[in-house]
């Protein structure tokens, strides 16, 4: 990491606790130093900026590109990477990274880190699982967003703003449907990448329907613009297509928009709720910017119109809780999912013996306590190790072999690690063996019940194959949810 921010680094009790509002207000009320990452940490946590890590919505298009990845402690985030184009001065983007570092609402996807090494400027933010707002606006046809869950958007949207102007920052680029999240409760989150200040080759709008008039005429964006943004998102959520504003106003004015508002979401609002948020968009999207409401007059207008406040968010949304999603799975259990045999032992290389060394029963004795057959067994699994980097499989075999008929030392990882090169070499059944006694030694070990689903899988035993790998997958879940609290 970069300086002062070492491997050993363990955030627990400040950051990957954000989801906590007590938290998050504790931490606005005092000095939070922004933690830098080092790249090598960004790049291990993305596989590399692997392109299947990409969560842009543009994808690779996207001209500032947004990864998932995971932290050693894994812990999920979300990383976007700059042009180096975008922020030359290392200096301008480090004090811009710490100015919005300081924000911390559960009404914000937080910035938890950021990372300037050379010519790479990267952001790390929480990661929010279930995709943004325009992919459930625009994407989601056979199952549309509930009336009562887009009243709630547009107000947890207000709020964010409104915290956001507290505390000094009412400023917001390119506000559209992408940059509205959603966690892990289906809570509505306002990304904060949007927070930082237009970068040298940076555009504070996207996507010319949201254009407010006056950015146009000048190029520069102020609250006011903020205003007329939202506008733009109010419409997105009555309509589910993207309206241009100007075309909206005529509807508005002539009434054809509530025309087409009630055919398109025919028992998603009620025909007040419609109106009334109809009334507010045009507001909004007022030509003259002083003619428009301010940031807390939109939360004072939206908190009336809220229905079942007490059903979650979850559950209006329609969407998994308390278990992780295939496209949510670690690294490892991708890659066990997908069979990449190549990637499984990156993996495992990375990750060394830091399950044994959590483990009282796997760790290695003090050196007082070896005895010869101990030490000949180590030397056979640091033998063992020295193939497996090499990807000399069948040595590997032979030397973790002996080290498990020693009896002298016990080690999961030598297990799955063996697994692994019985998989390299077609020896399925042997891998399933090894997968099946690591579960011996710790029963809830997420790694092994990956690669176990990674053996069934080759041996043809594809819906064994998926309940276990569903089984890995909530065992990392509540690892996870563990560390988080601890």
């Amino acid at each position: 990491m970069g300086a002062g921010f070492s491997l050993c680094f363990r955030p627990s009790n400040t950051i990957s606790n954000l989801n906590d509002s007590s938290e998050l207000e504790n931490l606005s009320k005092e000095s939070y130093s922004l933690p830098e990452f080092s790249l090598n940490q960004l790049k291990a946590a993305t596989e590399g900026f692997l392109p299947e890590n990409i969560v842009s919505d543009d994808g690779e298009k996207a001209p500032n590109v947004v990864y998932r990845g995971m932290l050693e402690d894994g812990r999920w985030i979300a990383i976007k990477r700059f042009k180096y184009s975008a922020w030359p001065d290392s200096l301008q983007f480090l004090a811009e990274a710490r100015a919005v570092g300081q924000l911390r609402n559960k009404r914000l996807a937080n910035l938890i880190g950021c990372c300037c090494e050379g010519n790479e400027r990267l952001l790390v933010a929480e990661f929010m699982p279930n995709q943004t707002l325009s992919k459930h606006l625009f994407h989601r046809e056979s199952h549309p967003m509930k009336g009562t869950m887009r009243l709630r958007v547009a107000l947890y949207l207000a709020q964010a703003l409104v915290y956001c102007s507290s505390k000094g920052r009412p400023l917001y680029h390119d506000l559209n449907a992408s940059r509205v999240l959603f966690d892990q409760n289906g809570n509505p989150r306002l990304s904060c990448f949007g927070l930082m200040k237009s970068s040298k080759d940076g555009k504070s709008y996207s996507s010319n329907l949201a254009y407010p008039p006056e950015y146009t005429r000048t190029g520069r964006v102020t609250p006011e613009s903020l205003i007329y943004s939202f506008g733009t998102l109010l419409l997105d959520l009555l309509s589910s297509s993207h309206t241009h504003p100007s075309h909206a106003v005529d509807l508005i004015h002539d009434k054809g928009f509530l025309m087409h508002l009630d055919s398109c979401l025919v028992d998603h609002f009620s025909k007040d709720d419609g109106n009334e948020l109809l009334r507010l968009a045009s507001q909004c999207l007022q030509f003259d910017p002083c003619k428009r409401p301010n940031h807390k007059s939109l939360v004072t207008t939206l908190i009336p119109l809220q229905k079942e406040t007490e059903v979650p968010s979850f559950v209006l949304m329609d969407i998994p809780h308390g278990n992780v999603p295939p496209k949510q799975l670690s690294p490892l259990g991708e890659a066990c999912s997908r069979l990449d045999l190549t990637a499984i032992h990156k993996v495992l290389e990375m990750a060394g013996y830091k399950a044994d060394v959590e483990s009282e029963a796997e760790k290695e004795p003090s050196f007082d306590m070896w005895t010869d057959p101990m030490q000949q067994a180590l030397n056979s699994r640091k033998q063992g190790d020295a193939a497996f980097r090499a990807k000399d499989f069948g040595t590997a075999i032979g030397c973790y072999t002996k080290f498990i008929n020693s009896g002298s030392l016990e080690s999961r990882t030598v297990y799955v690690r063996r697994c692994l090169c019985y998989l390299m070499t077609d020896r399925a059944e042997e891998a399933l063996k090894d997968s099946m006694n690591a579960l011996v030694l710790h029963h809830l070990w997420p790694t092994a019940f990956y690669l176990q689903a990674a053996a069934l899988k080759i041996l043809g035993m594809d819906n064994d194959a998926k309940d276990i790998l569903k089984e890995g997958a909530s065992l990392e879940a509540m690892k996870n949810k563990r560390a988080q609290i601890v």
